[in-house]
């Protein structure tokens, strides 16, 4: 898995060049940006394998950064964040951000949440040919191609999913009926070990209704059931 091309976004040249530095002698295609207009025209010149985007810098700010690239790209995004920066945390997972990491980074840990990101947003091989083309699991009016971890709308337009909203509903799919935790979701949505921010859950399937509900705050897809926990279907 190396070779892949990441852009670090970080006011502090310092931080940036040594994530850039580790990285490269990893054998990805590190490149660092200060400031976030400038990632975010190198991302429509050249689409990165993922991007880690400071939260805090000057200027337009790492969650207005977020915004931008949400809006057109479904590009992998890591945030940094300080330690008690919680509520910014909460906002960008509220947004779309597939991961955090808190400052000062720990490269060994950036590395593999790195790699677990990737694993998840890889394209899914090609499986052979068989009767049908592909595998596809309604979800209300909305329709997922579990060969190709896309989202489509009922006119068949693709709705852009985040590498972590698509497990979520792939873990949904394969309990279709069946209550899940928290604790089971993290575990077959989340591919590392979990933390104490076991909300996040919450926050992503709450931005995943509002892109397959008609109503988001009375779902019907996916519903709560409360005390216990979410099922599909």
């Amino acid at each position: 898995m190396t070779g892949e091309r990441i852009l670090v976004c970080d006011d502090e040249a310092d931080l940036r060049e040594m994530v850039g530095e580790y990285l490269a002698d990893r054998g990805f295609d590190a490149a660092g940006f200060e400031n976030g207009t400038d990632l975010l025209d190198a991302v429509e010149i050249d689409r990165p394998a993922l991007c880690i985007l400071d939260v805090n810098m000057p200027g337009m700010d790492g969650i207005s950064v977020l915004r931008e690239l949400r809006g057109k790209h479904d590009v992998p995004v890591i945030m940094l964040t300080g330690a008690a920066e919680t509520v910014d945390r909460i906002i960008g997972l509220e947004m779309g951000a597939d991961d955090y990491i808190a400052k000062p980074v720990d490269l060994r840990e950036l590395e593999a949440r790195i790699k677990t990101v990737l694993r998840r947003s890889a394209p899914k091989p090609p499986q052979e040919r068989g009767t049908e083309e592909s595998t596809c699991v309604s979800f209300g009016p909305c329709m997922l191609d579990t060969d190709q971890a896309r989202l489509f709308d009922p006119e068949g337009r693709e709705i852009a999913i985040t590498a972590m909203e698509y497990q979520l509903m792939k873990a949904f799919a394969a309990n279709r009926g069946r209550i899940l935790n928290r604790d089971q979701l993290l575990e077959q949505a989340h591919d590392r070990g979990w933390d104490p921010f076991d909300r996040s859950i919450d926050l992503r399937i709450s931005r995943l209704r509002h892109k397959i509900e008609k109503n988001p705050k009375k779902p019907e897809i996916i519903r709560t059931v409360r005390g216990l926990g979410y099922i599909f279907g």
